[in-house]
Parts: C-alpha cells; sequence; structure tokens
C-alpha cells in the first residue's frame, strides 16, 4: 500500500515507521511440541520455520498472554493451538497445520516447511500467541519505506504478517495513540 501524509515531521515518519515494523501486536507460533520427527531437519530449524509462517487473526479478539485474564496460563483469548500429523514422502506446506480457531491460520497454504522421504514421519502440536517485532522478528508487522516529496510524506507499506495494510497502519496509529498518552501522563506527573 502507498500512502501520502503530510504535515508531519521526520521524527513522527520515522516513528510511525518503527511501530509499523516492530511494535503492533501480529500472532506466531511460539511453542512447538513434537511427538515425532524423522526428517533430515533438527526440531528448532522446524519450529522455526513455523514460527516464520504469517498467520491470519483477529486483532480485537487476542490478548497478550501476560496481559490475559487467564493470567498467562493460555487460553482461547490468548493462544492458538495447531496440529500436524504427516508421513513421507513429500512436502509439508503450511496448509498441512490444522488450527482449532478458524480465524487464526496460515495466509498461505503452500508454504514449504520440510520434504519428508519414503517412511518418515512428522507430528507435532504448536501454540500461536500475540507478541510484537521487537522482542522477535516473527512477530515484525510489515516491512516499510518512506520518501519525503516536499512536505510530504509517501510510505510503503507491505504486510509480512496476517493483516492487511491498512490494519498495519491503524494498529500503528493506536500504538502511537497509547504512547503519547502515557507520556502526557508521565509529564503530568512532573508538574
Amino acid at each position: 500500500m502507498k500512502l501520502q501524509i503530510e504535515g508531519i515531521n521526520a521524527a513522527m515518519a520515522g516513528e510511525l515507521r518503527r511501530i509499523m515494523i516492530s511494535e503492533i501486536p501480529t500472532m506466531a507460533i511460539e511453542w512447538v511440541d513434537f511427538h515425532a520427527n524423522d526428517s533430515i531437519l533438527w526440531d528448532e530449524i522446524i519450529a522455526h520455520r513455523l514460527g516464520l509462517i504469517p498467520l491470519t487473526f483477529d486483532p480485537n479478539f487476542f490478548n497478550f498472554k501476560d496481559e490475559c485474564q487467564c493470567e498467562g496460563k493460555g487460553c482461547t483469548k490468548c493462544q492458538v493451538a495447531f496440529a500436524l500429523k504427516r508421513t513421507g514422502p513429500g512436502m509439508v506446506y503450511s496448509g498441512d497445520l490444522k488450527t482449532t480457531d478458524d480465524r487464526v491460520k496460515p495466509v498461505f497454504d503452500k508454504i514449504p516447511i520440510v520434504e519428508l522421504m519414503e517412511g518418515q514421519e512428522l507430528e507435532l502440536e504448536a501454540f500461536a500467541e500475540l507478541g510484537i517485532g521487537r522482542k522477535h522478528a516473527k512477530w515484525q508487522g510489515a516491512v516499510v519505506g518512506y520518501k519525503v516529496d516536499g512536505d510530504k510524506y509517501i510510505f510503503n507499506i507491505e504486510s509480512v504478517c496476517g493483516l492487511k495494510p491498512e490494519q498495519v497502519f491503524t494498529q500503528a496509529l493506536k500504538v502511537l495513540n497509547e504512547k503519547l498518552e502515557d507520556f502526557t501522563k508521565d509529564v503530568e506527573r512532573i508538574k
């Protein structure tokens, strides 16, 4: 998405860019429990690949795990489980992940995870939760750049998560507003 903003300065443009990249909440696989893995790849490599699969999600429904009413134990408001069971031969794809919540699923079904040879088996359970890109790249919201044209800042926003670019931008505005409110409260305490 291309977006033109007028009336802001370089500091504000840079902050909006940073927020879209690393501070909007996105959903990604955080934990993986392996029951069987006969593939050529180690558990850690497969878990890393699973974490980088962009997932669709409803940003208004899910909570951060540490802010949830379940107190971080994991419930349907802060965590979604996936199951995967495949036997080779064949490529295991993101579309092979079975979700417990239809709102949370891979954005694309054909992201390769690992190729299984004859008789090899992969069985796992994975858990997705909200996070931010500042904590780990798997939660990165977008790739964002901008250029200056006179008094205008022209942003190019490419979503790398389960949100549309428009949602990435509106979520960034919410985060920026929260930061400004926190800053205002801090300044008022100083007075």
